[in-house]
Formats: C-alpha cells, structure tokens, sequence
C-alpha cells in the first residue's frame, strides 16, 4: 500500500512563503506521477501541480503559475511545493497525490495523503 506523508503546512501572511512536503513509501513503477490538489472552505478539490519521477515534466494550475514551484527528490522519495507570493485565496488544506499519468484531473490519482492546512491571513 502507497502512503503519502504531508508536512510543511502553516499560518503565513499575503506575500510570504512556505515549503510542503511529500514523503512518498511502498512506491511502484506505476505510480510515475505525483501532485499537489488543494481544497479551499466550501470548495471542490482542485489541482495545483504535478510532476513525474522520472524526467523533469511539470504541469501547473494557472492560478498559481510564476508563484509556485513542484520539484522532487527521487532518492528520498520526496516531492515539494515551494509556494511563494501566497495570497488569501490559497488557504486550503493541500493534499498530496500519486498516480499512474501526469494529470490535473482528481479522479487519475488513486493514492492521497491525509492533508496539511496553509492559512494565509494578515
């Protein structure tokens, strides 16, 4: 069984950073795909980004596209979300995702983590 580990959450004001984490176990070739969904109060899940463990492919929501960087560490099993420039409107709890193809779609992730809330509030 895949288990995705989240960590790095936090309260941050508009205009700061943070670094989110996935710590990724029990990972198969098949699972070539890893990405960052987030879901907002009262709102459906939405993609952020991803990315593929092998090569450099990324795909990014254009809501956050110049502000946010996924990057991965393939030793560690690792997958990261630099986020920076944080506005309100990325408060949400961000989930951590793997899954068979590089997708923004929920429904082609099959193995999620429990979740780490991002608070940006002045």
């Amino acid at each position: 069984q895949v288990q995705l580990v989240e960590s790095g959450g936090g309260r941050v004001q508009p205009g700061g950073s943070l670094r989110l984490s996935c710590a990724a176990s029990r990972l198969t070739f098949s699972r070539n795909a890893m990405a960052w969904f987030r879901q907002g109060p009262g709102r459906e899940r939405e993609f952020v980004a991803a990315i593929r463990w092998a090569g450099s492919s990324t795909r990014y929501a254009d809501s956050v596209k110049g502000r946010f960087t996924i990057s991965k560490d393939n030793a560690k099993n690792t997958v990261y979300l630099q986020m920076s420039s944080l506005k309100p409107e990325d408060t949400a709890v961000y989930y951590c995702a793997a899954g068979p193809l590089l997708s923004t779609i929920v429904g082609n992730y099959d193995y999620w983590g429990q979740g780490t809330q991002v608070t940006v509030s002045s």
